[in-house]
């Protein structure tokens, strides 16, 4: 049960070092990302992502033909 515990946040980590990426976050203060902790790096992500516009290019909104599965903002 360890193991899958550690599994999940290491993956969940990775997911938000990616998402901040994105953002151009490389390091937080003195520290890189991948030397953050878990919550460290979920509470980072939270500010950007409330600071950024929701029509950016980061999380912005993608519509979708429901009948065909395709985008349709490409």
């Amino acid at each position: 049960m360890g193991e899958i515990l550690r599994n999940a946040v290491e993956n969940k980590r990775k997911k938000l070092i990616k998402k901040l990426i994105a953002y151009n976050v490389y390091k937080k203060e003195d520290k890189h990302l991948f030397e953050l902790s878990l919550t460290d790096l979920e509470n980072e992500y939270r500010k950007f992502q409330s600071i950024s516009h929701p029509h950016s290019d980061i999380g912005s909104i993608q519509l979708i033909d429901k009948k065909s599965n395709k985008k349709l903002n490409q």
